[in-house]
């Protein structure tokens, strides 16, 4: 039997197999991106939960400042009413910002803290230092009240910015 020329045959190159596509993916990375999701999810909950619980103290807060107010209208018992504000300060501070900031702080830090808000410091070199000794004082002086209550509604409105991020 004759040999056949080489150049007649019907012969091809060698092709190699196509490489390892992306899609569709293995199932460790569904699970990956299910984990991912997840996560994302929860996080994004967190958050809004977050800032509904800060606005529920904030509006509670609102509503027991303005009703402190109008008792103080009535009674006029400028201590009590210092002492209650002092109160109410404090608890809605430890109900927003984390307790290790602001649940041990008193005196000059404490009206540091509550100055954060504002432009100014108001409460450090203002009417808010009343806070920290009118409720050991005997009386309160009427004339102290007005500027006390007009920072407290100030510090109240800008709370909420302070929280969404709009630093003074």
């Amino acid at each position: 039997m004759p040999v056949p020329d080489p150049e007649q045959l019907p012969l091809r190159d060698i092709h190699y197999p196509a490489g390892v596509s992306w899609w569709p993916l293995a199932p460790g990375w569904w699970i990956v991106l299910a984990l991912l999701s997840i996560a994302a999810a929860g996080a994004w909950w967190w958050q809004r939960r977050k800032r509904r619980l800060m606005a529920s103290a904030l509006r509670v807060a609102r509503g027991e400042f303005d009703r402190l107010r109008s008792r103080y209208a009535s009674d006029e018992d400028a201590g009590l009413l210092v002492r209650e504000l002092s109160i109410l300060l404090r608890r809605l501070c430890v109900s927003i910002f984390p307790r290790t900031d602001s649940a041990s702080l008193t005196g000059e830090r404490w009206l540091e803290f509550l100055d954060r808000p504002l432009p100014a410091s108001r409460f450090t070199a203002g009417p808010g230092r009343i806070l920290l000794d009118a409720p050991y004082r005997p009386q309160v002086a009427a004339g102290d009240i007005e500027p006390l209550l007009e920072l407290c509604d100030d510090w109240l409105d800008r709370l909420g910015d302070y929280l969404k991020g709009n630093r003074p």
